[in-house]
C-alpha cells in the first residue's frame, strides 16, 4: 500500500516538474524572440507614416505663414499627399525591385552549384521581396500619416485657431508613432517619441519661418 501512494506521488511529482519545465522554455521562447526581424517593415511602416505627417503638416505650415485662406492649405496638403505617397511608393517599389534582382541573381548561381538545386529554389522563392507589396504599404503609411493635418485644418476657418489645431494634431500623431513603433520593437518609448516629437517640432517651425522669411522679403 505504501509502494503505491509512494509511485503515485513520484507520478505526480514527475508531472508536476514536466509542467514547469514546459512553462519555462515557453518562457525562455518568448524572450528569446528576435525583434529585430521586424525591423525591416517596421522601419518602412514608420518611416512612411512619420513623412507623410511632418511633410505634409510643414507645406500647409509653410503655406500658411503667407497666406491664411483654408483652401490655400488643404489644397497645398492634398497636393502633398498625393505627390509625396506616389514618390514614396515609387522609391520603394525601385528599392525592393533591386533587391530582388539581387536575390534572383544569387539564386541562379546557387542552381549552378547545389545538386537539388530546384528543391533549394522553390523554398527560396517564398522568401523573395515583393516589390508591388512593399510600394503599396508605403503609399498607404505616407498616406495615413498625411491626413492628420488634412483632417485637422479642413473645418477649422479661423486662421490662428486652425494653425494651432494643425501642430496640436500633429505632436499627439508624432508621439503616438513612435510610442507604437518602440512598442513593436521592444525601445525605449519615451526616447523614441521625444525623439520623433522634436524632429516634427522643428521641421514645422523651419519651413514657417523660412517661408514666412521669402514672403515677407517681397521674393
Amino acid at each position: 500500500m505504501a509502494s503505491n501512494q509512494t509511485s503515485v506521488h513520484d507520478a505526480k511529482f514527475a508531472l508536476s516538474v514536466n509542467n514547469m519545465e514546459q512553462q519555462m522554455s515557453l518562457e525562455l521562447e518568448k524572450e528569446e524572440f528576435d525583434y529585430s526581424k521586424r525591423s525591416q517593415w517596421l522601419r518602412a511602416a514608420v518611416l512612411g507614416a512619420n513623412d507623410g505627417l511632418v511633410s505634409t503638416a510643414s507645406l500647409m505650415m509653410g503655406v500658411g505663414a503667407v497666406k491664411q485662406d483654408i483652401k490655400a492649405m488643404i489644397l497645398t496638403g492634398f497636393a502633398g499627399l498625393v505627390a509625396g505617397a506616389c514618390s514614396m511608393a515609387m522609391g520603394e517599389f525601385v528599392s525592393v525591385y533591386s533587391q530582388l534582382d539581387i536575390q534572383v541573381a544569387q539564386l541562379k548561381r546557387d542552381k549552378r552549384r547545389v545538386a537539388d538545386a530546384e528543391e533549394e529554389k522553390e523554398g527560396d522563392d517564398e522568401n523573395l521581396p515583393n516589390p508591388v507589396q512593399a510600394a503599396a504599404a508605403s503609399a498607404l503609411a505616407f498616406s495615413t500619416g498625411a491626413m492628420v493635418p488634412l483632417l485637422a485644418a479642413s473645418f477649422i476657418r479661423q486662421y490662428k485657431v486652425r494653425v494651432a489645431v494643425i501642430v496640436a494634431a500633429v505632436s499627439m500623431a508624432l508621439v503616438l508613432f513612435g510610442w507604437l513603433g518602440a512598442a513593436l520593437g521592444k525601445a525605449p518609448a519615451a526616447r523614441s517619441s521625444l525623439r520623433i516629437l522634436v524632429g516634427g517640432w522643428l521641421a514645422m517651425a523651419l519651413t514657417f519661418g523660412l517661408t514666412k522669411l521669402i514672403g515677407s522679403s517681397g521674393l
